[in-house]
């Protein structure tokens, strides 16, 4: 009897067929291999635009080598494609629309105001949600700034860090603000002062071409000045069923405003620096259930909403007081969160469970299959 075949769905991220996590993909080939799960990786390029053909990229354990081969469709197709202002990404999307008949692990959830749209009509979410508008004029950023002395400016489709604003209203000031942030090619945005005029037009320039929102701060700031926050994923398992994999704390490189890894942050063990951060362990144990009853709530509901889902990771801010905000989630998450905070057997289970899920789900005849599916 064949093996199951698992097909991973990727894009490339420059014109020379660069992938972003081969590494990755090489270490769930070799654990897919050793469950009787065939796993290879292809990108919609590389569907032959007439035979119904791929021209996939295999890795031999054996040998230790990657190579082409023309493989059939797959059983299955576990979607990594991340949003690219590229060709490529047109091509996804025809891909998507082409093949939307085929067994999907995962479906593309919407953009960020759309789910914090979704969550705020629930109250099981709505109070975990910080103060969100879509922005479209001045009137929203100063609306925003009288309810909150911090403000985040970041876009509606944004991934990795790129292209936030943060502005805080300077105590006993009269109408100055300071403002930092980090570019669309991550470069930081150093620490400066501006006055109330001079913050509506540089919100205006950074808000042109896009749809951006403006979002509450939540006091993040560690003592040394650095800002952290939470992340967690919660995966399907091998009998189809929402479980918490893990959660990891990322602490931001100095003067940034953002704390991704990609950005210069660090991981850190999310018990350690919780507790530090809340002063007592009964605080964190309790902080930490609450979390993942959130997380697997928000992930049955996300994928009733908008279609199969097999992973989720929230970003949270967790306040002093312990309260949980959902700042945003990502149905396409990296797991590299684990490794660098030193827990490698979670980092193997973040890696090995949409593997033992695909196979549940062979086994079990696409059982969750959903009508619903919706592009970026």
């Amino acid at each position: 009897m064949p093996e199951p075949v698992l097909g991973i769905l990727t894009l490339y991220i420059n014109e020379a067929k660069q992938l972003e996590e081969k590494a990755v993909y090489r270490r769930m080939i070799i654990e897919g291999n050793r469950m009787g799960l065939d796993v290879f990786v292809f990108t919609p390029m590389d569907v032959h635009p007439s035979k119904e053909q791929i021209h996939a990229l295999v890795f031999d354990p054996k040998s230790g080598k990657w190579s082409r081969k023309w493989r059939s469709f797959p059983n299955m197709i576990y979607d990594r494609c991340r949003i690219q202002r590229s060709t490529r990404f047109q091509q996804l999307l025809r891909f998507r629309e082409r093949y939307k008949h085929l067994l999907f692990l995962n479906r593309p959830l919407r953009n960020k105001w759309t789910i914090h749209q979704t969550f705020s009509q629930k109250s099981r979410f709505r109070q975990h949600m910080p103060e969100t508008l879509l922005y479209n004029a001045s009137a929203d950023l100063h609306r925003m700034l009288k309810q909150s002395p911090v403000l985040y400016i970041k876009p509606a489709n944004g991934t990795g860090g790129r292209g936030i604003l943060r502005i805080e209203r300077i105590k006993n000031s009269k109408g100055v603000f300071d403002i930092q942030g980090r570019r669309q090619d991550r470069r930081i945005i150093p620490p400066r002062k501006v006055s109330a005029s001079r913050l509506d037009s540089i919100v205006r320039q950074w808000c042109i071409g896009g749809r951006f929102l403006v979002q509450q701060g939540i006091p993040l700031r560690l003592p040394g000045g650095r800002f952290h926050d939470y992340r967690m994923l919660v995966q399907k398992n091998g009998q189809g069923v929402w479980e918490l994999t893990g959660m990891a704390a990322r602490v931001g490189a100095a003067r940034s405003v953002t704390s991704n890894l990609h950005g210069g942050g660090h991981a850190v063990r999310a018990e350690t620096l919780l507790k530090d951060w809340l002063g007592s362990q009964d605080k964190t144990d309790k902080v930490m259930k609450t979390a993942e009853k959130l997380g697997l709530d928000a992930a049955a509901f996300l994928e009733e909403s908008f279609g199969a889902l097999c992973e989720l990771a929230l970003d949270l801010a967790i306040d002093r007081e312990g309260k949980i905000y959902v700042l945003e989630v990502n149905p396409k998450p990296a797991r590299e969160v684990f490794a660098r905070s030193g827990d490698g057997n979670t980092y193997r289970k973040a890696l090995v469970r949409p593997l033992e899920y695909a196979l549940w789900l062979y086994n079990n005849k696409g059982a969750p299959a959903s009508a619903k599916t919706t592009e970026e």
